[in-house]
C-alpha cells in the first residue's frame, strides 16, 4: 500500500489548515486504496483568529497541537518527517499553509519558509517522489523548489470569480521561478516532469462540494504519479 505524508499547518482555515480540504485529502488517499500519516510544525501559530469574528485573539496555539484536532490525534512532528518512509507529499491549504509553513499571507514571496518543510519537500522532489499543493500550498512547494526546478503550478484563474488576487499570486511563485498556469475549481495542474499536482480549491468561489471534488482529483492525479 502506498504511503502518503500530509503537512498540515494547524486547524481552521483563517489561521491553519483549511479543515476541508484536509478532511477531504485524507478521505480521498484512503478512497484510493492508499494510507496517510499527517505530520506539522512543532511550534507557535503566527497568530490565533476567531473564526466568529475574524479578529486576531490574544492567546497563544501549537500548530502541531492544533494539527492534532484534524488528525485525530495522529500526528507527528514534520522534523520526524523521512521522505524514504512515504511516496509522496501533500499539503492542504487555507491561511495557516501561507502564516505557519511560510509567510506569503504577511511578505508574499519574501516571506520566510519553516526550514523543516524546505527539506521535505526538498527531499521528496530530489528523491523523485511526488509532491500534491491544495489551495495556497502551491506556494509553499513554489519557495521551497525555487529555481532548482521550473514547476508548473496553479492556485486558481483570473476567468472566474475568486475572493483572492490569483494574478498577484502567481506572479509572486514566478518570481520565484515557477511556471503558473490558470486551473478552475473544476481542474488540476499535473506536472508529469516534476510529478507535482496542485489544485485551486477554495482560492476560487466554491461550494464545499466542488472543493471535495477538486481535492479527490488532485488525490487521484496524485496516487496515479506514483
Amino acid at each position: 500500500m502506498k504511503k502518503i505524508a500530509v503537512l498540515l499547518a494547524g486547524s481552521g482555515v483563517y489561521d491553519g489548515s483549511e479543515i476541508h480540504e484536509a478532511v477531504f485529502a485524507l478521505l480521498s488517499i484512503e478512497r484510493a486504496g492508499a494510507s496517510y500519516q499527517c505530520f506539522a510544525p512543532d511550534k507557535d501559530q503566527l497568530h490565533v483568529i476567531d473564526h466568529t469574528t475574524g479578529e486576531a485573539a490574544p492567546e497563544k496555539r501549537n500548530v502541531l497541537v492544533e494539527s492534532a484536532r484534524i488528525a485525530r490525534g495522529n500526528v507527528k512532528p514534520v522534523s520526524a518527517l523521512s521522505v524514504e518512509a512515504f511516496d509522496a507529499l501533500l499539503i492542504p491549504g487555507g491561511f495557516g499553509a501561507a502564516k505557519n509553513l511560510n509567510q506569503w499571507a504577511i511578505k508574499g514571496p519574501a516571506g520566510e519558509l519553516d526550514p523543516q518543510v524546505k527539506r521535505a519537500i526538498v527531499e521528496f522532489h530530489a528523491a523523485g517522489k511526488p509532491l500534491c499543493g491544495l489551495c495556497m500550498g502551491p506556494t509553499v512547494i513554489a519557495q521551497a523548489l525555487g529555481d532548482a526546478a521550473s514547476v508548473e503550478l496553479t492556485v486558481g484563474t483570473t476567468e472566474e470569480p475568486s475572493p483572492y488576487d490569483i494574478a498577484g499570486i502567481h506572479a509572486g511563485m514566478q518570481s520565484l521561478g515557477a511556471r503558473p498556469i490558470l486551473r478552475t475549481v473544476r481542474q488540476v495542474a499535473v506536472d508529469r516532469e516534476h510529478k507535482v499536482v496542485t489544485a485551486p480549491c477554495y482560492m476560487m468561489e466554491a461550494t464545499i462540494v466542488d472543493v471535495h471534488d477538486n481535492v479527490q482529483q488532485a488525490v487521484n492525479a496524485l496516487v496515479a504519479l506514483l
